[in-house]
């Protein structure tokens, strides 16, 4: 078994997603953080599909690799999510550490109108 840092982190992912399921009431806030870009994506896993996704990729949210650029994709997400009626999520930080990118993008979709 290795130790490096994506494996541990893909453990505590697998771990977290045990217990962390979006119904269709409550769909699931996933977050990925690469090196260069944060994507955010609202899910249903009783019917495998994804209601919003939002990324630091898009024209809207371009910028550097930190947290206001995580934050605006935050926004965006959580706007998409008012859309399409979702109000209330369950949120997965996909076994990243609540700080940072992640924690800007949580605080930003919260601002934005999301509940979790």
């Amino acid at each position: 078994m290795t130790t490096d840092r994506a494996s541990g982190r893909l453990r505590r992912h697998e771990r977290i997603r045990k217990v962390v399921r979006g119904t269709t009431e409550r769909p699931r806030l996933n977050v990925f953080r690469s090196n260069r870009y944060v994507y955010a994506q609202i899910i249903d896993d009783q019917s495998g599909r994804t209601i919003a996704s939002a990324s630091s990729r898009e024209e809207g949210a371009k910028g550097g690799l930190n947290r206001p650029t995580a934050a605006r994709v935050g926004e965006l997400i959580a706007k998409r999510a008012l859309d399409h009626k979702v109000r209330i999520v369950v949120f997965d930080r996909g076994g990243y550490i609540y700080h940072g990118r992640v924690k800007a993008l949580a605080d930003a979709a919260r601002a934005g109108g999301l509940e979790f």
